[in-house]
């Protein structure tokens, strides 16, 4: 469940951020002082800064199974598309009997593939408009056409 004011959680995600993981400790309510291994505290850092953008946090295992409605939620798609994405080999899945299963650590490192690749293309897309002189083009003046090789 998201946080009823996320932005409350602003100073915690700025405090989180500056300080590295490095002597990290929680206080226990009997005061007592537990030191975080630097992978809790990464998880407490991030479920923080999703919280602070009104997210929804679940902490799930990796090798939680999740049905295909449960996958596609995760992914933000529809269950038919996450059921594309399965057939055509995208994500790993199991099928013990009619129903398909997916493990979410399978679910994770395609949605991170997925991240990635987006943010490539969105890379290439800049570096053509750059090279085609598309951020030289003044915005408050209309042009006609796009410019081609020809006006160079």
């Amino acid at each position: 469940m998201p946080p009823a004011s996320p932005e409350s959680l602003s100073p915690w995600v700025a405090a989180l951020a500056r300080h590295g993981h490095e002597n990290a400790s929680l206080i226990a309510p009997d005061g007592t002082r537990l030191e975080l291994p630097p992978e809790v505290f990464e998880v407490l850092r991030d479920v923080v800064a999703a919280m602070s953008q009104g997210l929804a946090i679940t902490v799930a295992p990796q090798h939680t199974v999740l049905t295909t409605s449960e996958a596609a939620h995760l992914l933000g798609v529809s269950r038919p598309t996450l059921v594309r994405l399965l057939e055509a080999g995208e994500i790993p899945y199991e099928q013990p009997n009619r129903h398909r299963r997916v493990r979410l650590a399978d679910l994770l490192a395609y949605r991170e593939r997925a991240r990635r690749s987006r943010a490539a293309g969105l890379d290439d897309m800049v570096r053509t408009s750059e090279e085609d002189g598309l951020y030289d083009i003044p915005l408050d003046e209309p042009f006609e056409r796009m410019p081609t090789d020809d006006d160079r």
